[in-house]
């Protein structure tokens, strides 16, 4: 037993190699919810079953922000790009200001916000690996 848990941490993928898969499925995710955001402008499909020009207009924005936005933060992560994490964060700062200081507005989605936390302590952990990693190389 001891040799095969040897065997597995001699192994296993780095770090870094991790953390560049796991922004590549949030990568993933992004795109997705762009291309969500993308048929609701084009009128493919509806919001709430309402069209995009019949939504409030501050839902409009917000669709059109996070469609441009998805799409940007989607491809960066992508290419594990410094500019792909600071896209993903303004993303986040955003939904997380939409849903607590705009709520009246934009309702309230506390599990989105737990979400979003989730996501960026899991990224702050695999830096603090990946980092603790190269430094014992």
């Amino acid at each position: 037993m001891l040799s095969l848990l040897q065997h597995l941490a001699r192994t296993r993928l780095s770090w870094r190699t991790m953390l560049v898969w796991y922004l590549r499925l949030l990568a993933i995710l992004l795109i997705g919810g762009g291309i969500i955001h993308w048929a609701r402008i084009v009128g493919y499909l509806p919001w709430r079953g309402e069209m995009f020009v019949d939504m409030p207009v501050e839902w409009q924005v917000a669709t059109a922000y996070f469609g441009v936005l998805d799409m940007v933060a989607g491809i960066g992560l992508w290419l594990a790009a410094s500019w792909g994490l600071v896209m993903w964060f303004l993303r986040v700062l955003s939904q997380v200001a939409m849903h607590t200081v705009f709520q009246d507005t934009f309702g309230s989605r506390p599990y989105e916000i737990t979400y979003y936390i989730l996501t960026i302590a899991i990224y702050l952990v695999l830096t603090v690996l990946t980092e603790r990693e190269r430094r014992n190389e």
